[in-house]
């Protein structure tokens, strides 16, 4: 892929994954949209961006606004032309007991990491199927697959994820849209800084930028990593629920 004939939206550019993305990105040549809340921090991101010779955008807005997040891709295709690749990666965890749950903040979570997702892609979606050609990418995360404990409302979410967008890979592919779903483990950012709980093979950000930036690459249909945990998660799958029910309340990932 010539990322110099790209422009990429990334959302949840602020920090952690996306930030690591948009610098690599437009480090490879891509213009950029940096998308998130934190109207300051954009703006440091885009001038540490332009500073090496970049092209970026700041685009502070909140995901859960459909209009805004329209007005936004609007604005980054006036700016730098048509969006190539959406990279929906904004999104929040949560860590609760069942019996904590409470409804409105299942619902914050819910709206920003799937109805964010979903504001995110009908906003470049008419371009890309006028044109013939782009990609859809979505950050969703190896606890989609199964229910793990005290994620109700992140594991649902991410599923969610996968499943909306393993639909539109089927009805957009035909159309010339490639469809990428990311399902990365535990990287080290501020969502897992400070936590207590044990988070196995671990990963740096830039190696994980690395990874999802090639399989982006490869329009991979899916890609899970790191490898070792991948495998587990998927092993999980197909366990028996009684056995996966023993271990899974044994290796809690959660405070």
């Amino acid at each position: 892929m010539d990322w110099a004939n790209r422009v990429v939206l990334i959302t949840g550019a602020s920090s952690g994954i996306g930030r690591g993305l948009a610098v690599e990105l437009a480090r490879r040549g891509a213009a950029v949209g940096l998308l998130a809340r934190r109207a300051e921090l954009l703006r440091e991101i885009v001038a540490e961006i332009e500073a090496t010779g970049g092209r970026a955008l700041a685009l502070a807005c909140d995901v859960t606004n459909a209009a805004a997040v329209r007005a936004a891709a609007d604005q980054l295709s006036a700016s730098f032309g048509p969006i190539d690749v959406l990279i929906a990666n904004a999104g929040v965890a949560s860590a609760d007991q069942a019996e904590e749950l409470k409804a409105e903040q299942i619902a914050g979570l819910i709206n920003v990491n799937v109805i964010g997702v979903v504001n995110s892609v009908t906003a470049v979606l008419g371009g890309m199927v006028a044109r013939g050609r782009g990609q859809l990418v979505a950050i969703s995360s190896l606890a989609a697959y199964r229910g793990l404990p005290k994620s109700a409302a992140y594991c649902s979410s991410k599923a969610a994820v996968s499943a909306f967008f393993e639909s539109l890979r089927l009805d957009l592919e035909p159309k010339g849209i490639a469809v990428t779903i990311i399902h990365p483990g535990f990287i080290k950012t501020q969502l897992t800084a400070g936590r207590k709980a044990q988070m196995p093979f671990l990963m740096e950000l830039d190696d994980a930028v690395e990874k999802i930036v090639r399989a982006i690459e490869k329009q991979k249909k899916s890609y899970a990593f790191p490898w070792q945990l991948a495998t587990i998660v998927r092993a999980g799958m197909v366990m028996p629920i009684f056995m996966y029910d023993w271990i899974s309340r044994r290796n809690s990932f959660r405070e």
